[in-house]
């Protein structure tokens, strides 16, 4: 009887990376612990919310898409759709509010432009994510309005590295039979460094309880009603990169390249699949310990060929491009008195273009150029405090082609963003602090938002642009009580922000055909609209140390987070935000041994748009469980992860697919990782 293959699919550098001599390699690395780097002043105090994600528990929230991948964190919730494509939305902020980054600078693709498009990274490569809530636009833009997700992936090195070190994870199971398999190399000889990493995921169409579409959606269905799995679902992830630097002393500079290929279905369309690839270049280099005006400078750049085609039928019906560059970079001046700072500039540009019949946003130039300061004063013993500003100019320039439904696309655009953001901490004992900020963005329309008209068949919707759009104004402020005594650690915060003009995808309750005629049986149209909004809410989280005994230690975690958001023009709620959330986790550890329980719990959703359909709650069961050993000077932990294990529907809030595409069933999956 011939062997049964691997039900992995690895690549064979991957293959070779994950079995890497680990017998033999030399001792683990011990990380230091990192500050937040949202802050480039190196402060442990940072006044907006701040996440950080890493280690084990990276590991086990692991999921094939970043927005997944996050979903749990107060305050961010998923744009999921289905386990191809998912963005993370933050305290009900999407799109081109979000900056997502690649080690602090933006990696081009076409993510924010629909939700179907996935973000082209494969959580299995990062070893740490950063999110920011809150105005964090004077140092990103504002594309950083609602906030800012920074991944970081070590492809190029930036700290000396002596010996061979290298990780490598296998995992198999889940609702959508993942079988993903990832590798990493780093080598060096305390001066030249080199990185090399790659992976590969494949997943079937996704188990669910139930029906695919809810009661009210099979009523107006003439097909068969799908039951038990989410049709189209599937599809498949590969990437890998090599990078490297030289150190010193006093600092880095390197170089690295990275590509990313996928194959995914639409559960919108059955017949509706995305090919999607990204070539990525970068360079990073910082100098530290100068002399003169600048202590140190950092300088950060990167270029991006990015292309997906979307598949109807066999056939491509659009293809989407887009390349260009951006970079930054920051220069820290020396001490004034008890002033810190650091002043910087960014440029970016990117050509995009949708080519096809079913093209609906015109092919695009952007150019952005700006220049940002970030100053910090530590007033008092107990009293930090931050103001930074930012002057940006973007100019978007379209092109019609000749095609009519792009005939507002007949100029170019431009727009002058300004934005200030001051913050502060109090340290009011050694163990409560409060933190404050107060910032004001402006943000410049996008080109989908100016210029889109057409059917997105990837979506089903028919979306349309306003070329007359304004720049998008908030003012956003944040309030957070924290504590640590060691036995508690976290924080309880509120936060506000008022739009004086928030661009919206806001549904019309029209339906129309291909050529944008009104039909009965056509699409809905979702217009980008202006309006005055307000965004409110509460997050909370808390780690209570219960005790250590012979039976192992205890802990417990909890959060929650709860946002409104009011199209304040219409009285009526803003679409596709998350309710009330509340997640509670039981933590054991014993020797090599540890665990988890968790509950999780979603209200109902009836706060939405009179032609917006709400959701139902959900209290979902989740566990894993991990064991930790050596082999050699190796360490190894196999791990259990299970989620949904009582097989509720759950249906998000926040996706535009809550009415066809249920989130995953029960399901269970195992894994094996290893770091030398």
């Amino acid at each position: 009887m011939p062997a049964r293959p691997l039900p992995w699919r690895l690549t064979p550098l991957a293959a070779a990376l994950l079995f890497a001599s680990p017998l033999f390699a030399a001792e683990p690395l011990e990380l230091q612990p990192q500050v937040i780097t949202a802050n480039p002043l190196g402060s442990q105090a940072l006044a907006s919310p701040s996440t950080v994600l890493s280690g084990d528990d990276l590991t086990f929230q692991q999921k094939g898409s970043l927005g997944e991948t996050l979903n749990k964190q107060p305050g961010v919730s998923s744009s999921y759709f289905g386990p191809g494509a998912s963005r993370p939305i933050i305290r009900g902020q999407d799109g081109d509010r979000i900056r997502i980054l690649r080690n602090g600078v933006g990696a081009l693709d076409a993510s924010s432009l629909s939700y179907d498009h996935a973000v082209p990274l494969d959580p299995v490569n990062v070893e740490r994510v950063e999110i920011v809530r809150g105005p964090a636009a004077l140092l990103y833009g504002g594309s950083a309005i609602g906030g800012v997700v920074n991944t970081f992936d070590n492809r190029i090195p930036t700290e000396a590295i002596d010996g061979i070190h290298g990780a490598g994870e296998l995992r198999y199971g889940g609702a959508d039979t993942t079988r993903s398999s990832a590798g990493k190399l780093e080598a060096g000889n305390g001066q030249f460094a080199l990185h090399v990493d790659a992976s590969s995921r494949e997943f079937n169409d996704l188990k669910i309880p139930g029906y695919a579409k809810t009661g009210r959606e099979r009523a107006d269905d003439d097909g068969d009603a799908k039951k038990h799995r989410l049709a189209n679902s599937d599809g498949r992830q590969d990437g890998g990169a090599v990078g490297s630097s030289y150190t010193w002393d006093d600092g880095y500079a390197g170089l690295s390249y990275s590509h990313y290929d996928s194959n995914y279905g639409s559960p919108a369309e059955d017949d509706v699949r995305i090919r999607m690839q990204q070539d990525h270049y970068a360079f990073a280099s910082e100098i530290r310990n100068l002399d003169g005006p600048f202590s140190s400078v950092k300088f950060d750049a990167g270029y991006t060929d990015y292309e997906h085609r979307e598949i109807e039928g066999g056939e491509t019906g659009t293809t989407f491009k887009n390349k260009g560059y951006e970079a930054r970079v920051e220069a820290r001046h020396q001490p004034l008195g008890p002033l810190n700072g650091v002043i910087g500039a960014q440029v970016s540009r990117n050509e995009f273009s949708a080519l096809g019949e079913e093209a609906f946003v015109p092919q695009t130039d952007t150019n952005v150029g700006a220049l940002f300061i970030l100053e910090e004063l530590q007033a008092t013993e107990r009293l930090l405090l931050t103001l930074g500003g930012r002057l940006e100019h973007t100019t978007v320039d379209p092109d019609a082609k000749g095609k009519e439904r792009f005939a507002e696309a007949d100029r170019s655009s431009s727009f002058t963003a300004g934005s200030l953001s001051s913050g502060a901490v109090y340290t009011l004992t050694p163990v409560w602090s409060v933190a404050a900020t107060l910032g004001y963005t402006e943000r410049a329309p996008t080109f989908y938002e100016l210029y889109a008209n057409g059917a997105h068949v990837a979506t089903g919707t028919y979306e349309v642009g306003d070329a007359g759009l304004s720049k998008e104004k908030a003012v956003s402020s944040d309030l957070a009580l924290r504590f640590d005594n060691g036995i508690h650690k976290g924080s309880v915060g509120v936060f506000y922000s008022h739009f004086s003009n928030y661009i919206g995808l806001l549904s019309t309750g029209r339906t129309l055909n291909d050529e944008g005629e009104q039909d009965a049986d056509g699409m809905p149209e979702y217009a980008y609209s202006g309006v005055r909004a307000r965004f409110s809410g509460i997050e909370a989280k808390d780690r209570w140390e219960l005790g250590e005994n012979a039976y192992g230690k205890f802990a417990l975690e909890l959060s929650g987070d709860y946002t409104r958001a009011k199209n304040l023009d219409t009285g009526e709620d803003l679409p596709r935000i998350a309710p009330l959330r509340l997640n509670s986790g039981l933590v054991w550890s014993l020797d090599r041994w540890q665990a988890r329980l968790d509950v999780e719990h979603a209200s109902s959703q009836h706060r939405v748009p009179d032609n917006e359909s709400s959701t139902d709650g959900y209290t979902t069961l989740g566990a894993n469980v991990g064991y930790n050993f050596d082999v050699g000077r190796s360490k190894w932990l196999a791990f259990v992860n299970a989620e949904n294990l009582t097989d509720q529907t759950v249906r998000y809030a926040s996706s535009i697919l809550r009415d066809i595409a249920p989130a995953q069933g029960r399901s269970i999956q195992v894994g094996l990782r290893t770091t030398f």
